[in-house]
């Protein structure tokens, strides 16, 4: 090998080099923001299925319902409503209010007796959202027997929302619209 060839090599394995270190600085620095969409979207699955999950307990949405609210009978597995323990297995559920209320940033939920005035102690179930708007029914609220639920989290990578969402039939609705 004569040492033109030896400089030449040498060149291209410098720029191959420096190629794959700028790929690796690139990966380790955008990392970070992989992880917190990772995380998002994870975070809001287990919400949405939470939500759903209790919606579809659901038997009726009750009246104060809207796209920031969410208020609804449902069968709740607790010695009574708005107790944070739960039954042993085999015993029957009770019927409660429940209330989830969403701000701008946060959505909280609460849980009292069906014909209490009021809707409990609300309990934060989650942050980081940035629309109020989370609900919406089927065929309309008075009557609802499907309950959309989309949750927008703002992109961690900027422009524009990263939106979940999930919807639920109600217990005692009809998904076929028969």
């Amino acid at each position: 090998m004569t040492l033109i060839e030896l400089l030449i090599a040498a060149s291209i394995g410098v720029v191959v080099l420096g190629a794959t270190s700028s790929m690796l600085v690139s990966a380790v620095r955008t990392q970070p923001k992989i992880s917190e969409r990772a995380q998002v979207a994870s975070t809001g699955r287990w919400i949405l299925e939470r939500m759903t999950r209790e919606i579809r307990n659901g038997v009726a949405v009750q009246a104060g319902s809207s796209v920031s609210t969410l208020i609804f009978t449902a069968r709740v597995r607790r010695p009574s409503c708005g107790s944070s323990s739960t039954l042993p297995a085999g015993s029957s559920s009770i019927e409660c209010k429940v209330t989830y209320s969403c701000s701008a940033t946060a959505c909280t939920r609460s849980e009292t007796t069906p014909t209490s005035t009021g809707s409990g102690t609300p309990v934060t179930m989650f942050t980081g959202i940035n629309s109020e708007k989370v609900f919406s029914y089927t065929p309309e609220v008075k009557d609802a027997e499907f309950v959309a639920v989309t949750l927008r989290f703002p992109n961690p990578d900027g422009g524009g929302n990263f939106t979940i969402s999930d919807g639920a039939t109600l217990r005692g609705g009809d998904p076929f619209g028969s």
